[in-house]
């Protein structure tokens, strides 16, 4: 069968994926923004160890510039985030590791911006919605694909689910469908298309920076409750278990091995 468009979960590098010793996140200063730029296109800008560490770091530095007035996040290469890099960190500490990303964009007190020209799939999308603000290119996709292999998309619904209605939620959830920037935009996955990238940064540009913190505490009050909740402990324990059974090891082999799992009709 024909193998399907990239919907893998997380992203797991072929075996001689060469090793980079290279910084994994690039910054440029834009009149008062701090353009973070996953620069880890080897791997899909998976979400492994070192760029997690690197992409905290530089969000506690822009928090600390009292020239950077918001964030954007964008990439390199054709994938805005693949979810965790399971080659280089195992599925164990790959939960736990986004639980805390999001939680760092969440209690930011600068809005951070997220600028998708490619795909994003599994804890991509938990990151992308953690953002702030998003916009999306004509090139951008989407897809949980998770329960095609075994899986559930455990930590990454936290802030989807504060910003996805349970309708569409549990259709792309369960279905594992792919769709486009428009409905993304529909669904209120994405704030807007691309094209509004320049007025969103505008505003941010002429707002004050106590005006931004406060407004933004407000406006994400809870999803920082949901990260803060038990809520976050036991979806890492679902997400470990889950990743540990028989039948997510049989899908992510198949999507390894570029086949459909047994259980596909």
């Amino acid at each position: 069968m024909t193998p399907r468009s990239p919907t893998a979960i997380a992203h797991v590098p072929p075996r001689r994926t060469p090793v980079t010793t290279a910084p994994l996140l690039r910054r440029e200063d834009d009149r008062g923004i701090a353009v973070l730029t996953l620069d880890s296109p080897h791997n899909r800008n998976a979400l492994s160890v070192a760029l997690i560490r690197q992409l905290t770091e530089a969000l506690d530095a822009a928090a600390a510039d009292g020239a950077v007035r918001a964030v954007l996040l964008t990439h390199t290469g054709s994938t805005f985030c693949s979810g965790a890099d399971l080659k280089a960190d195992g599925p164990a500490g790959g939960p736990e590791l986004l639980v805390g990303l999001m939680r760092a964009i969440a209690g930011l007190p600068k809005p951070v911006v997220a600028k998708v020209a490619g795909h994003a799939r599994a804890g991509g999308l938990g990151l992308l919605a953690a953002c702030d603000i998003s916009v999306a290119g004509s090139a951008a996709t989407f897809a949980f694909s998770e329960s095609r292999l075994g899986l559930a998309p455990s930590v990454a619904s936290i802030p989807v689910l504060d910003r996805v209605g349970s309708g569409a939620a549990t259709r792309y959830f369960l279905t594992g469908e792919t769709f486009r920037a428009a409905e993304a935009v529909r669904i209120g996955l994405v704030t807007a298309q691309d094209e509004a990238l320049d007025g969103i940064l505008a505003g941010l540009r002429a707002a004050s920076p106590q005006g931004l913190a406060e407004s933004k505490a407000v406006a994400r009050r809870s999803l920082r409750a949901a990260l803060a909740d038990g809520t976050a402990a036991e979806l890492i324990a679902q997400s470990a278990r889950l990743f540990g059974s028989p039948e997510a090891a049989e899908g992510i082999k198949a999507l390894l091995e570029r086949r459909d799992p047994p259980w596909a009709w």
